[in-house]
Formats: C-alpha cells, structure tokens, sequence
C-alpha cells in the first residue's frame, strides 16, 4: 500500500504558517488582536485533534507492526516524548498572551523551535516507517479518527485553514486529495466563512 501523506504535510505546513504569524504579530506588538488570539486559539484546536489522533490511533498501531524491532520503537517514543515538550511551551504561551508577558517573544521562539523540529523528525523518520508497515486499514482508522473528531463543522474550518494562504500547486494538491462533496462545500461555504472570521487579522 501507499500511503499519500498530502494532508499530513498540509497540516505541518500550516502550523508552520500559523507559528509565523504569531511571531510576526508579537513583533509588532499586536498580539492581542481579537483575530491574532482567535487564529492562536484556531492553532491549539487544530494541534490539539492533530496530536491525540496521532497518540490514541497512530502510535499504537505503528508499534504493533514493529514490535521486536528496538530502533524503530525507540523513534516512536521519540515522537510521543516531543508530543509531551510541546504541550507545557503551548500552555505557557497561552498563559503569557493572556497576559501580556514580556517573556512572550521568547517562549514562541521556543515554540516555533520545539514543534518545527518535530515535525521535520515526524517527516524524516515516522512517516516513511509508516509507508513502510501500515495497512490500508490502519492509515483509514487515524483518518477516520480525525474526521470524527472534526464533524462537520469542524471540517468548515480545517479544509480553508489548511489552504489559507498556501502556494497554488499545494493548495491544489491539498483540494485534489479530498472528495469532491468537500472541494464543493470548500467553495461555496466554507472560504467564504473562514474568511470572515478574520484569523490572523492585526488591526
């Protein structure tokens, strides 16, 4: 079987765009922002469903296909240890932006450091050890995971915010691997609520 990962680095690239925007709103000194808190609280959502469905459905099916292989066990302890250094940094941001904290410029550099560097080992290590022993069955489980998780409603938001801003041929990429019922709703609800929820919006 191969697995297409589109969504998978979609989603990584978003957190990315999204922890930049937070620095570069910060910078500004405009952190506080009704649009920069609601695309802060958008992130830790969308990281949050992101990062359980990996634990809960991901992880433990992975270590059941290398069970008795110690190198690949260890990589993903490594993943689930990262997992565990990211959610004390996302809290201490939430806590700093709240209140305004002259240490807020430090702690998302250190957030954007932790979770870049997780992301670039999930995609150098875990996900080609996944193409490698998943089943079809195993990769449907963690999508279907993440659906559920979403519903219907949260699907109007993840869909526009995976795009948000993407390249064009990633964009596209991204649209193409959805079903069409989706790519149609994408287009004629959903951008245009996304839109006016004004993520990221400064001023």
């Amino acid at each position: 079987m191969t697995i297409d990962f589109t969504a998978m680095y979609a989603s990584h690239d978003a957190f990315r765009r999204d922890l930049e925007r937070l620095a570069r709103a910060v910078a500004a000194g405009r952190a506080d922002a009704p649009g920069v808190r609601a695309g802060w609280e958008n992130f830790t959502r969308q990281l949050h469903i992101h990062h359980t469905a990996e634990d809960g459905e991901l992880w433990p099916r992975v270590r059941n296909r290398v069970a008795g292989r110690p190198r690949d066990l260890a990589l993903l302890d490594e993943m689930e240890a990262e997992h565990s250094r990211i959610d004390p940094l996302l809290a201490a941001v939430d806590t700093a932006l709240t209140g305004r904290a002259p240490e807020l410029p430090d702690l998302v550099a250190a957030l954007r450091a932790t979770l870049d560097d997780h992301l670039k080992h999930e995609e150098d290590g875990a996900l080609p050890l996944m193409q490698d022993v998943l089943t079809a069955a195993d990769w449907a489980a963690f999508t279907g995971r993440m659906r559920q998780t979403q519903g219907l409603r949260g699907a109007s938001v993840f869909v526009p915010w995976i795009v948000d801003g993407a390249p064009p041929a990633d964009r596209a990429a991204f649209l193409n691997a959805v079903p069409p019922p989706v790519r149609i709703l994408n287009r004629l609800l959903w951008q245009g609520s996304y839109r006016r929820r004004g993520l990221w919006a400064e001023a």
